[in-house]
């Protein structure tokens, strides 16, 4: 679910990627502030898109701080701060918790048990403050826990689900951005739940576990048409995107948007490909 929306480094300048860890060690920082080092441990590339998304489009002004990172002690970090990390960081809780809870409904996941129950009052916390989104996200996460025990082949069902998840996280207000951000993350979302499932088909057959691609994965030219619904689902986000009046960081953002996803889906297909012939990987 989280690792697919990441940004393209090497293609960055060294202006930009200070300003991309600015917002990355930022969230990492209000995660542990707000939600101690169990929620730090939730951090992702996804929500750090989201928090420069949003600080862009709100032209939210970042308060910058010099910290020494105890995983990175050597070297003083810069770090943002604005309502946008914070927003951010109350999603990523909210993801997290829900998606530990899922793991154990579907798989019976341990680890995924025990991290949801690290994260109970940080989640109650959450809850509390955005009770309408974390009741139509559970509403989704039901709808697709049931299409998935129906064991649905549906991709366009089950990858709307996730971009109806996806889109309602996005929207941080009610304004006259509200329908564009929510486009947006709709087919953002139905992007990563297509990769998700395409890069997990083997893992899951071995573990006995659903996935839509079990019956299609080693049908003559499946991982082309895969590529080509993840090619449409990216442009109909990136329109979205560029409709929206972005000007700071959008750079960033596109970077993101048109390479950092693609670097990632080149990896996942060359694992698959490496795994499909026998090769480690």
């Amino acid at each position: 679910m989280f690792g697919y929306v990441m940004v393209n480094k090497q293609k960055l300048s060294e202006e930009e990627n200070d300003t991309y860890l600015g917002f990355y060690c930022g969230l990492c920082y209000c995660l542990h502030k707000a939600y101690g080092k169990s929620g730090q441990a939730a951090l992702n590339f996804d929500m750090t898109f989201l928090a420069i998304l949003l600080s862009g489009l709100y032209e939210s002004e970042v308060v910058t701080r010099e910290y020494r990172c105890p995983f990175h002690p050597m070297k003083k970090r810069i770090l943002y701060h604005n309502p946008m990390i914070e927003y951010a960081s109350d999603m990523t809780i909210l993801l997290t918790y829900l998606k530990c809870e899922d793991n154990w409904e579907d798989e019976r996941k341990k680890s995924s048990y025990v991290y949801q129950k690290a994260l109970n009052k940080k989640f109650f916390k959450v809850q509390s403050m955005y009770p309408d989104k974390v009741r139509k996200i559970r509403e989704v996460l039901e709808k697709t826990h049931q299409l998935e025990k129906e064991k649905c082949e549906n991709i366009d069902a089950l990858a709307g689900l996730s971009g109806a998840m996806l889109g309602e996280i996005l929207v941080y207000r009610e304004d006259e951005w509200k329908d564009l951000l929510y486009e947006m993350g709709d087919y953002l979302g139905r992007f990563i739940y297509i990769m998700d499932a395409y890069e997990d088909v083997e893992k899951d057959i071995a573990k006995n576990c659903f996935n839509p691609f079990i019956k299609s994965h080693q049908t003559t030219g499946f991982d082309e048409r895969i590529k080509n619904i993840l090619e449409l689902m990216m442009a109909h986000s990136s329109e979205a995107f560029e409709k929206l009046p972005i000007l700071e960081y959008a750079n960033i953002l596109r970077n993101i948007l048109y390479s950092g996803v693609w670097a990632r889906y080149e990896m996942v297909r060359k694992k698959r490909e490496d795994s499909k012939n026998g090769r480690s990987v």
